[in-house]
């Protein structure tokens, strides 16, 4: 396992390219092993505006890996490893509302889980923790990435609920009137795992949500399709990228009062001396502080 803390205070989850945004200094690209397998790929450790960043593309360059097969595990804690107390995410969604319409961003505040095999914890084997969930999104974090989008132009939907499904089809048209009668805002299949796991981690963690399409319940509107998706993400990739790098000092000067900086504190149900020395040893970076 890979030990190189302090090489990122602010970590970048999306897809390729935001590796090349404007500004970035490459400073380094790290290949991260951890406890948990490989990530996604390598991260791109960089600068921007005097920022330490790690960049990591969640499906891999090329779009290599399906949404269930993420490890999002070994995502969330190479982050930890490079030292990142924050992690930006950026994501395609459908919309599940009139009113989100293709461009728009979203930046939600709850989700609902729909997915079925994923690993989704850093605890077991013979440790038990149970974080807070009640917010899973850290509001400061969100509130200064919305700032950003507001200040890119972009039109902006402040919290909502986003439906995290399995995969990697898309919904039935079932399924989708299902999730709009549950009140959902938009859906998607990557960003509970991160954010579960994040807090796990106390890592800051916020999503911006990049609306393509209306799924498949709007009757004047084409179904969902990957041609679809990628016209839209292509449309709106610079604004993207522009939100993004605007909210990296924001997010890096920020005072985290928040309750994510201290998760674990209360979370930690076994008795020390009870929890096996490898597991301590595997999860030091994570519980370290509270043994």
């Amino acid at each position: 396992m890979n030990d190189s803390r302090n090489d990122a205070t602010i970590g970048i989850i999306g897809g390729s390219g935001l590796y090349q945004m404007d500004g970035l200094t490459v400073l380094d690209e790290r290949k991260i092993e951890t406890p948990f397998g490989d990530p996604s790929d390598a991260y791109v450790i960089g600068e921007i505006d005097g920022v330490r960043v790690a960049f990591l593309s969640r499906h891999g360059r090329g779009h290599r890996l399906s949404p269930s097969e993420l490890n999002y595990r070994a995502n969330i804690f190479g982050f930890k490893l490079l030292g990142a107390h924050t992690i930006l995410s950026a994501s395609a969604v459908g919309s599940m509302k009139e009113e989100y319409a293709p461009t728009d961003i979203v930046f939600p505040h709850q989700f609902i889980d729909r997915t079925r095999h994923r690993p989704d914890t850093f605890f077991g084997n013979g440790l038990v923790a149970h974080v807070g969930f009640a917010d899973p999104i850290c509001t400061g974090l969100s509130s200064a990435m919305s700032a950003a989008a507001r200040a890119a132009g972009a039109r902006v939907h402040d919290g909502g609920i986003y439906i995290c499904m399995e995969g990697p089809q898309f919904s039935t048209r079932a399924e989708s009137n299902l999730y709009r009668s549950w009140g959902a805002d938009v859906i998607g299949m990557t960003n509970l795992q991160e954010a579960k796991l994040s807090r796990e981690a106390e890592i800051c963690y916020a999503t911006m949500a990049l609306v393509t399409d209306y799924d498949c319940w709007h009757e004047a509107h084409d179904d969902v399709t990957v041609e679809t998706v990628l016209a839209y993400l292509a449309k709106n990739a610079e604004t993207a990228q522009k939100i993004l790098r605007s909210s990296i000092v924001p997010a890096a000067t920020r005072t985290r009062d928040c309750p994510c900086a201290s998760a674990l504190r209360y979370a930690i149900i076994t008795q020390k001396a009870a929890i096996p020395e490898n597991v301590k040893m595997h999860l030091a970076p994570i519980i370290g502080k509270y043994l």
